[in-house]
This record gives structure tokens, C-alpha cells and sequence, in this order.
């Protein structure tokens, strides 16, 4: 049964705070610029409107990734996702960082004449808010899904980067406006607009910063992540106590979706077992694995002796 609309807006509640918040505060600071010629302001905008391009590349990954197997994808099109999901943290480096540098180091080499800066003050008071409440929702979505792990560890652990890409570019907009405003403020008091060209410089470089992280996580959801510890243990223990089963060569998972799993599993059985009780002992396994764990789209169980079974450095 297929997701009601209601139910799919609930899930990507963090992709539409965020893109109707960014598109919003780009228009706003791109204004801002114009009127009082900031070049922290005109990099803040620049990174804005980066932002909402972002969260519509992610709406459309998921889109697309939740397309059924086909004979040309048996397993789906679950890690489409994890492929925008890169190209996000490539814009975010190109595009964002990029050219908040650029205008950065035009401006201190051609340093124009600041303008009032109460527009600019304006417009970084009301983005801090809209940006503080997207923020805050996707703070509290990732709080909810990474449970007792702690902050980084539920980050490397993720499956699913829609949740800690938006909570990593709001985290950075947040210092990008409080360097911006500093920016703005000392050019101003120091008559120097040389400073708010610099300031263009540390938010390409927090930019930057970001996207090296989370290019590092898409990459290794793109290549290809086990499953958790936990479910691992979990597939090992109810493999483990079935009888007829000696022991348990290999557990290894690799995530499809966020939401789906493909396992293979090699099992020492025992001699005596026929080739019917030994089919009926795989389906009994296959049942309660997809019982206790939902996730596990795809089971695959291969009865061979220990050292048959080819080893590994490490399983999962």
C-alpha cells in the first residue's frame, strides 16, 4: 500500500522547512545587496539560493528512488538517492563555497563604498529566525531518529542523508549570518570594506568545510554500507537458534534504500537434513527475518560447510 500524501509530507517535513525558508531569505538578501552593495550579503544570498536548489534535488532523489525493481534494477532504485545526495555536497563546494570566495576576494581587491546597513541588519534578523526554525525542526527529526547514539555516530550511522544534510546546511547558514552581520557591522565601524570582503572568504570557507563532510557520508552510501551493528545480531540470532542449523559462516548486508536491506547469509546445517527439510528450514528463517525486521527486502541463504564458505576480514 502505497504512502498517503499526508503521510509523505510528514516524512519530508525537514525538506519543505528548509526550502520554503531559503527561498524566501535568497530573494531577501539578494535585495539587500543590491540596495547597500555588501559582498557578504550578496554571498549570502548566492548560498540561499544553493540551499533551496539542494532540498529539491533531495525531494526529487526521493522521488525517484522509491521507483519499484525492474528486470534492468532487480534491487530497486533505493540509492538513486545517495547519488544527489553527492552531487548536494558538490554544489554546496562549487557553487556555495566557490563563489562566496570569489566575491570575497573581488571585494578586497576592489573594495566599494558600503551603503546604510540597516536594510542588511533587517534582512540577517529575519533570516536568523526563518533559518533558526528550520534549524530547529531538523534538529529535533534527527534527535528523534538517532536514539541512544550520539550526534556523530548517528550521523556515520545514518542511512538516509536528507535528515543530517539539511541539519549540516542549516547549522552552517546559522554561522554563515552571524559572520555576515559581523562582517557588515565592522566594515561599518572601522570604515573598511575590505572586512566584509573577508567575511565572504570565512563563509565560502565554512561552505567548504561542509561539503568535504558530507561528501565523505554520501560517498559511502553511494559505494555501498552494511546495516547497523545491531541488525546484523539481530539476523545472526535468529538464524543462530534455529535447529538444524551448526553455525553461521557470514552475515553480510548492504543497504538498497534508507529503508531496505539485501542480506546474504552462508549456514553450516547439519548432514542429516534433506533437501525438502532444508527448503522448509530456509523458508522458516526467511519468515521470521522479515518479521523482526521489515527493512530486509532482499534474503539470501546459502547452506555450505565452514570451510567451504569464503572468508572475510569482516562481516556485516
Amino acid at each position: 500500500m502505497g504512502a498517503s500524501p499526508a503521510s509523505g509530507w510528514r516524512a519530508n517535513i525537514v525538506l519543505y522547512a528548509a526550502l520554503a525558508a531559503n527561498l524566501g531569505i535568497a530573494v531577501a538578501k539578494f535585495v539587500a545587496a543590491a540596495i547597500t552593495g555588501s559582498s557578504s550579503m550578496l554571498t549570502e544570498g548566492v548560498h540561499s539560493l544553493v540551499d533551496s536548489g539542494n532540498q529539491g534535488l533531495l525531494l526529487y532523489g526521493q522521488r525517484r528512488a522509491k521507483r519499484p525493481p525492474d528486470p534492468e534494477h532487480p534491487f530497486g532504485y533505493g540509492r538513486e538517492l545517495y547519488f544527489w545526495a553527492f552531487v548536494v555536497a558538490i554544489l554546496i563546494f562549487g557553487l556555495g563555497a566557490g563563489v562566496s570566495v570569489y566575491e570575497g576576494w573581488k571585494h578586497i581587491a576592489q573594495p566599494e563604498h558600503l551603503r546604510d546597513p540597516l536594510v542588511n541588519y533587517i534582512v540577517l534578523g529575519v533570516a536568523m529566525l526563518l533559518e533558526g526554525t528550520s534549524w530547529a525542526i531538523a534538529l529535533k527529526e534527527f534527535a528523534a531518529s538517532k536514539g541512544e547514539m550520539g550526534w556523530w555516530e548517528a550521523v556515520r550511522e545514518s542511512k538516509d542523508p536528507a535528515g543530517f544534510i539539511v541539519l549540516f546546511e542549516d547549522s552552517a547558514a546559522l554561522a554563515g549570518l552571524v559572520v555576515a552581520g559581523a562582517g557588515v557591522w565592522a566594515s561599518h565601524a572601522w570604515s573598511d570594506p575590505r572586512i566584509d570582503g573577508a567575511a565572504s572568504i570565512a563563509i565560502g570557507c565554512i561552505l567548504a568545510t561542509v561539503a568535504v563532510l558530507l561528501a565523505r557520508e554520501a560517498k559511502g552510501l553511494l559505494i555501498g554500507e552494511r546495516a547497523n551493528p545491531e541488525v546484523v545480531e539481530c539476523v545472526r540470532a535468529i538464524v543462530g537458534r534455529q535447529p538444524g542449523i551448526v553455525r553461521i559462516n557470514h552475515v553480510r548486508t548492504i543497504h538498497t534504500a534508507p529503508d531496505r536491506i539485501f542480506v546474504a547469509i552462508s549456514a553450516d546445517f547439519e548432514d542429516h537434513i534433506t533437501m525438502g527439510a532444508g527448503e522448509t528450514l530456509i523458508e522458516t528463517i526467511e519468515h521470521e527475518l522479515k518479521a523482526a525486521l521489515p527493512m530486509l527486502s532482499s534474503i539470501y541463504i546459502r547452506p555450505e560447510k565452514a570451510e567451504d564458505a569464503p572468508q572475510v576480514a569482516a562481516v556485516g
